[in-house]
């Protein structure tokens, strides 16, 4: 069994309350550095690259570059997710660690949270990183994320200054009505820095309606660790609901061949849901096309 990432939540703090995410339910939680080494040293067996995160922020972590540390000695690639919030908490030495394949920000959490900073404190940052990350000519990725293209346009005023921001910025034409026009992923901004497109999507929840049965990445191109130690299948079961095993207690491999686990898998490939959560997930409706 190989997977395209790991996701392992160095920690479940996100700093934030993005009105897109989920309330969080459980406790706040960092993974011990001697604990995630001994899941890196299991997970360098089923991938090449560890997703930083579930639902946390890997920058609110004083300490990233101590996991990062680890990423890299055992031949891994790190990929983080941040809001963008807590930039300054860390060095470009840091940010531009030799385990860091890509940063992902994403871009619409300004808009979707009370806070002091002014949309320019908020960009500065960031764009001094893509600024730097140019000036050295470091080959990670920085994928600038705009998950805001919904279909009633709530957020247009938002991305007008938005892309007005970045067109000056990068001395690029971006185009707001072409963009909800043609719907693009992705456009570049320029030399591995990209400016990445989505629509909001409804987390999975015990309470949501149900949407029956289809396939899913979950197991298939990816799992997910929580900070606890849980292992769930996918990363978007943030609350450890399909708890497939516990790392504290057993060894990957084993959960990974856990009667549960297969049986999730099995269904997958046969378009079937066979978990509740599941059959109640939304998102995997973009695998059934």
């Amino acid at each position: 069994m190989k997977f395209y990432r790991i996701y392992i939540e160095i920690t479940n703090v996100c700093g934030l309350k993005c009105s897109f995410c989920p309330t969080k339910e459980l406790p706040n939680k960092e993974m011990d550095l001697d604990f995630f080494e001994s899941l890196i040293s299991q997970a360098k067996h089923y991938t090449k690259e560890i997703a930083c995160h579930v639902v946390g922020d890997p920058l609110t972590q004083s300490n990233l570059s101590d996991y990062l540390d680890i990423i890299h000695k055992h031949g891994l690639k790190a990929m983080l997710t941040t809001s963008g919030y807590f930039l300054k908490k860390h060095s470009y030495e840091t940010l531009f660690h030799p385990a860091v394949k890509q940063i992902n920000i994403s871009l619409n959490a300004f808009n979707k949270n009370d806070t002091s900073l002014s949309f320019e404190q908020y960009m500065t940052p960031i764009l001094d990183l893509c600024k730097e990350k140019l000036k050295r000519e470091e080959e990670l990725f920085i994928n600038l994320r705009v998950w805001n293209l919904d279909e009633a346009m709530s957020e247009r005023a938002f991305n007008e200054t938005l892309f007005a921001k970045l067109s000056n910025a990068f001395d690029h034409n971006l185009s707001l009505d072409t963009v909800y026009a043609e719907k693009p992923k992705s456009i570049r901004l320029a030399s591995k820095i990209l400016v990445h497109f989505d629509n909001y999507f409804e987390w999975p929840s015990l309470k949501n309606e149900n949407y029956g049965d289809g396939t899913c990445q979950g197991l298939q191109s990816h799992v997910a660790v929580l900070a606890s130690g849980v292992v769930v299948p996918c990363c978007l079961d943030c609350d450890g609901i399909i708890e497939l095993g516990d790392l504290n207690k057993e060894s990957l491999a084993d959960i990974l061949s856990s009667k549960r686990a297969v049986a999730m898998l099995e269904g997958f490939k046969e378009g079937e849901a066979v978990e509740e959560l599941c059959q109640k997930c939304s998102y995997k409706d973009r695998f059934n096309i």
